[in-house]
This record gives structure tokens, C-alpha cells and sequence, in this order.
């Protein structure tokens, strides 16, 4: 029986990838950003994550529940009360999203100022015949 291969997101067949992907998409990021403060309802994830629409929240909601990372807990009251939480598997996300968050607040300014310059280059380039 062959070797299983160690997972690598740079092999193209490897399903590191699909995780790489759900756990690099920014709603992701924001939604366990919000989340690593405590348990949210539905309503409380969309107030604090500004520009999310609902069918967003609802997909990557649904996505990180079936990959284990957040636990959706449904109290039988009327009317329903839906709750969102981390799972321990989620938490281990905290620390890297949580520094690629203030990475990208940090470095905000020089960002702004890199584009500014390649727009200003870019324009300059294009001279009228």
C-alpha cells in the first residue's frame, strides 16, 4: 500500500487547499475575529461586521459549522434564539487571524501610499499622442 503524501498546500490536488481557502476568505477572518470575544446571535455577527450581507453571513456561517469551527446552538423559544460560538478547533484561529488583522491596520498607511504612487505611475505612463 503506498505512503499517504504529507499535506501541502502547494500541491494543487491537495485538499489543504479547500481549508486555505475557507479559512483565508476576510468573512471568514471577521466572523471568528468577533467571535474569539464570545458567544453572538445572528444579528449581534452582522451589527459588528460592517458590509457583510445576510446571504454571506448565512454561507460562511454554515461553511466554518460543517467544518467544525463554529457551533451553532438553537434554544427552543419563541421567538428562536440562535446562538454562534468557536469550537476548541476554532479557537486555534484566533492567534493567526488575529495577527493578520492588526497586520493589515498596521500597515494600512504604507499600502494607501504604495497604490497612490503606482496610480501616479500608471497615469504618467499613459501620455495623449
Amino acid at each position: 500500500m503506498p505512503a499517504k503524501a504529507a499535506a501541502s498546500v502547494m500541491n494543487a490536488h491537495c485538499l489543504s487547499r479547500v481549508v486555505l481557502s475557507r479559512i483565508a476568505d476576510k468573512w471568514t477572518a471577521l466572523i471568528i475575529h468577533v467571535l474569539a470575544t464570545g458567544t453572538r446571535r445572528y444579528t449581534e455577527l452582522q451589527r459588528e461586521i460592517g458590509g457583510i450581507s445576510q446571504k454571506m453571513l448565512t454561507q460562511t456561517l454554515r461553511s466554518l459549522e460543517r467544518d467544525g469551527l463554529v457551533a451553532r446552538k438553537v434554544h427552543p423559544v419563541v421567538p428562536p434564539k440562535v446562538e454562534y460560538a468557536l469550537t476548541p478547533l476554532g479557537r486555534t484561529l484566533i492567534e493567526p487571524l488575529n495577527a493578520i488583522c492588526h497586520w493589515s491596520e498596521k500597515h494600512l498607511p504604507q499600502l494607501e501610499a504604495n497604490r497612490a504612487k503606482a496610480r501616479a505611475a500608471a497615469a504618467k505612463a499613459v501620455v495623449p499622442a
